[in-house]
C-alpha cells in the first residue's frame, strides 16, 4: 500500500455528505463490488488450475504413444534430446511464474483522498477509515469515525462498524488523556468532547472531564498555596506543599510543575536570605548600612516571588534615609543632610518629597551661614519653588522669616564688632544695639544670648578687683586673714558674673577656718580612744559631729568606729560567758553572739578560733547522743555552722546516720534487675554562720 492510499486531507463535505437519498445506488454498487472481487479471485484460481494442467502428464502409456508418432514426423534437429531437455526445463518455470503473477494481480487499492464519498461503497469507506485510524492522530481518528458512522444501522457490517467506533473513540480519549498528562487541559477537554455521544465511550467523557478538572484544580490550589507561603517567606511550608504535587495524578504537575516550583523555592529562599540580611542592616539606621540594604534588595529580580516585597523594603529603607536627612537638617547640619538625600534611590512614591527636601535644603544651608549675604541667597533659592510643590507654604514662611533675620543679622554684626573691642563702654554699646531686636524676631534668642554674654564680661571687668584682693589677703591662711578675705569677696553681689566663683572661694576659706578651730578637739578625742577611753572619746567627738562644720564628717566616722568596737567587745564577752554552760543550746547561742563581731574588727581572729572549738564540742556531743538517740544526734549536728572546722564532718555524719535510720525493703521480683539508687541527701543549713 503506498502513501497516497492514506487519506492525508479529505474534504469534510465529501466525508460527511448524507447518503440517504443515494442509498439504493450505493447498495447496488456495494453488491457489484463484492461480486466483482469474488469473480476475480475465482478466475485467478481457474487460470492457475488450467495452466498447471497443461504442464502435467496424464499417464505414461498415452505419452509414449504420442511421442513415437511425433518423433517420426519431426526434422532431425528436433530429435536432439539435449535441446528438448533445455526446452522442458525453461517452459514449465516460465508458465509457473506467469500463473503466480496472474494470481496476485488483484484490483488496485482506491486512492482515498480522491474519492467522491457520497458515491463510495461501504467497503471503500471501511478501507479508508482503517487507513486513517492507523495513524493514531486525533484528526485522523475523527475522520475515520465520520467515514463509517453514517452507514445505515441495518448494514451487514454494523457489528464490525460499532466495534471500530468504540475502539477509535477509546483511542481518542486516550490521546486526550495524553494531552491532559502533558499539561494541556483545555485541549484534552476539547478533544474528548468530539467523541460521539451515542457510543459507549462517549457516555464516559463528561465523567472523565470532571475528573481531569478536579485533579487540575487541586494541583493549582496546591501551587497557589505554595506561592502564598513563598511571598510570606515560609520556606518549610512551601516545601511541604510542593511535595504534595508528587502525589497528583498528572505527569505535568508531578514532574514539570513540581520541578519548576522546587526551583522557584530554592531561588526565593536565596532571595529571602538577602532580604533578611537587608532588614538587619537597616535596623542600625546608619546611612552606609541603609545603602547596603537597598543594594541587596535591588538585586532581587522582577521574576522573583519576593520582588514586590523587595520593592516595599527599598521604599521603606529610602524613607528611613530621608528621615535621617531631615534629622540632620533640624540639627542645622545641612551638608550631611543633603548628602544623605542625594543618595536616596529613585522611588516613584517618594521622589517628589526627596526633590522638595533637596531644593529647600539648599536654601536652608545658605541661611545657616548666618550672614546677610547667606540669607539673601536663601531667599532667592526658596523663591524658585513653584506653588505646586508640597513645600511651597513652608518655603514662603521661611522667606518671611529670613527677611526679618536680615535686619537682625545686621544689628548682631554691628554689635559683635563693638563688643570685640572688649572695653566696658564698647560692651555696653553692643548690648544697647541688640536690645533693638524685637523678642518676636527669629534672632531674638541669639540676641539675648549675646547680650547675656557681654553683660557677664562687663560684670567680670567690674568685680574682678574684689576677688583678686581677697585671694591676695587669704595667702597667709590664718583665721584673721581668711576672715578679711571673706569680707572682701562678699562684696560681689548675687546674680553677678563672678558671684559663683566668689562663693566657692568663701566656702573654701570658711572650711579652712573651721578646721583650724576644731582640729585640736578631734585630736584630743582620738588620743582618748587610743588610750582605751572609748566612751569619753565619743562624748568629746560628738561636740564636732553635731555642729555641721568642716570636720563634722570625720568626727562622725570616728564615733561610728569606736561604737562598733564597744559593741564587739560586749558581744565577745557575752559569748564566752554563755559558752561556759557547755550545753548544745548554750554553744549555739555563744556562736550567734560571737558572729556579731565584724570581720574588720581585731577581735575577729579570736572569735573564729572560739567558733571552731565550740563546733567541735557540738559534734562530739552529737556523736555521744547517737549511741542512744540518732534523731537527736542529727538535730545537734545540724546546729554546727557552715564555715566552721567541724561543718564538713558534721554533714558526713548526718548522712551516715540517716542511711542507718532508713529501713531497707527487700526488692520485689519484678524489680530485681533495677539497681538500688543511693538516696540524695539535702545539705543541712546551720542555724548560724560566721562572717
Amino acid at each position: 500500500m503506498t502513501e497516497r492510499d492514506i487519506p492525508d486531507n479529505w474534504s469534510a463535505d465529501q466525508v460527511g455528505e448524507p447518503i440517504g437519498r443515494k442509498h439504493n445506488y450505493i447498495e447496488n454498487h456495494q453488491n457489484t463490488d463484492t461480486a466483482a472481487i469474488g469473480s476475480n479471485v475465482k478466475s485467478v484460481k481457474k487460470r492457475k488450475k488450467q495452466d498447471g494442467a497443461d504442464l502435467s502428464i496424464n499417464n505414461d502409456s498415452e505419452a509414449a504413444f504420442n511421442l513415437g508418432l511425433i518423433t517420426e514426423k519431426l526434422p532431425h534437429w528436433m530429435k536432439n534430446w539435449v535441446l528438448w531437455a533445455v526446452i522442458l526445463t525453461l517452459v514449465p518455470g516460465s508458465m509457473g511464474f506467469m500463473a503466480i503473477s496472474m494470481l496476485f494481480k488483484l484490483p488496485s487499492a482506491p486512492n482515498c483522498p480522491q474519492i467522491f464519498w457520497p458515491l463510495a461503497s461501504a467497503s471503500v469507506r471501511m478501507h479508508c477509515a482503517q487507513l486513517a485510524a492507523s495513524k493514531q492522530t486525533i484528526n485522523d481518528l475523527l475522520q475515520a469515525i465520520a467515514l463509517v458512522k453514517q452507514l445505515p444501522d441495518n448494514h451487514p457490517l454494523r457489528s464490525e462498524i460499532n466495534r471500530l467506533l468504540e475502539e477509535w473513540s477509546r483511542d481518542i480519549l486516550k490521546l486526550a488523556d495524553e494531552s491532559f498528562q502533558t499539561g494541556n487541559l483545555e485541549e484534552a477537554i476539547k478533544t474528548a468532547r468530539q467523541i460521539p455521544a451515542d457510543v459507549t465511550v462517549g457516555q464516559l467523557v463528561e465523567a472523565q472531564i470532571e475528573k481531569w478538572q478536579l485533579i487540575w484544580s487541586q494541583a493549582e490550589e496546591i501551587y497557589q498555596d505554595a506561592e502564598k507561603e513563598l511571598r510570606q517567606r515560609n520556606w518549610q511550608s512551601a516545601f511541604m506543599l510542593t511535595a504534595k504535587l508528587l502525589r497528583v495524578n498528572n505527569k505535568y504537575w508531578s514532574t514539570t510543575k513540581y520541578d519548576q516550583l522546587n526551583n522557584i523555592i530554592v531561588t526565593a529562599r536565596e532571595d529571602g536570605d538577602k532580604l533578611y540580611k537587608a532588614e538587619n542592616l537597616a535596623r542600625s539606621r546608619s546611612v552606609d548600612n541603609l545603602l547596603n540594604a537597598i543594594k541587596l534588595a535591588e538585586s532581587i529580580k522582577p521574576e522573583s516571588y519576593l520582588y514586590q516585597k523587595a520593592q516595599e523594603l527599598i521604599s521603606g529603607f529610602a524613607q528611613k534615609m530621608l528621615t535621617l536627612a531631615q534629622a540632620k537638617m533640624r540639627e542645622r547640619d545641612a551638608d550631611t543632610a543633603l548628602e544623605i538625600a542625594r543618595q536616596i534611590p529613585p522611588i516613584p512614591e517618594l521622589q517628589a518629597e526627596v526633590d522638595d527636601f533637596i531644593i529647600l535644603g539648599e536654601a536652608k544651608r545658605s541661611a545657616y551661614i548666618g550672614t546677610v549675604a547667606g540669607l539673601e541667597t536663601a531667599i532667592s533659592q526658596a523663591q524658585q519653588i513653584d506653588a505646586s510643590r508640597d513645600v511651597y507654604n513652608e518655603a514662603q514662611q521661611l522667606i518671611a522669616r529670613w527677611q526679618l533675620e536680615i535686619e537682625d543679622v545686621s544689628r548682631l554684626e554691628k554689635a559683635r564688632n563693638l563688643a570685640s573691642q572688649g572695653t566696658v563702654n564698647d560692651l555696653t554699646a553692643a548690648i544697647s544695639e541688640v536690645q533693638l531686636i524685637p523678642g518676636s524676631n527669629p534672632r531674638a534668642t541669639e540676641a539675648r544670648q549675646e547680650m547675656g554674654r557681654w553683660r557677664g564680661q562687663v560684670e567680670s571687668i567690674e568685680d574682678r578687683p574684689y576677688l583678686d584682693r581677697a585671694e591676695q589677703i587669704a595667702i597667709n591662711e590664718d583665721v584673721s586673714s581668711l576672715q578679711t578675705a571673706i569680707a572682701e569677696a562678699s562684696q560681689i553681689r548675687s546674680g553677678r558674673a563672678l558671684y559663683p566663683e566668689a562663693r566657692k572661694k568663701i566656702r573654701q576659706w570658711t572650711a579652712t577656718i573651721e578646721r583650724i578651730q576644731d582640729q585640736p578637739y578631734l585630736d584630743q578625742a582620738k588620743a582618748l580612744a587610743d588610750s582605751g577611753s572609748l566612751t569619753t572619746a565619743i562624748s568629746e567627738a560628738q561636740k564636732i559631729a553635731s555642729s555641721g562644720r568642716a570636720l563634722s564628717g570625720e568626727a562622725q566616722t570616728a564615733i561610728d568606729s569606736w561604737q562598733e568596737q564597744i559593741r564587739a567587745k560586749d558581744s565577745w564577752q557575752k559569748a564566752r560567758q554563755v559558752a561556759v554552760a557547755g550545753t548544745p543550746d548554750a554553744l549555739v547561742q555563744a556562736i550567734q553572739l560571737a558572729n556579731r563581731v565584724s570581720s574588720r574588727n581585731v577581735l575577729r581572729l579570736d572569735v573564729n578560733i572560739a567558733i571552731d572549738q565550740w563546733s567541735q564540742q557540738l559534734l562530739q556531743m552529737a556523736r555521744s547522743q547517737s549511741e542512744v538517740d540518732v534523731a537527736r544526734a542529727i538535730d545537734t549536728a545540724k546546729l554546727i555552722p557552715r564555715g566552721s572546722g567541724a561543718y564538713t564532718d558534721a554533714q558526713e555524719q548526718i548522712k551516715t546516720w540517716r542511711q542507718f535510720m532508713t529501713p531497707k525493703s527487700p526488692p520485689s521480683p519484678s524489680m530485681e534487675s533495677i539497681p538500688e539508687q543511693t538516696p540524695i541527701m539535702e545539705e543541712v543549713e546551720p542555724s548560724a554562720s560566721p562572717n
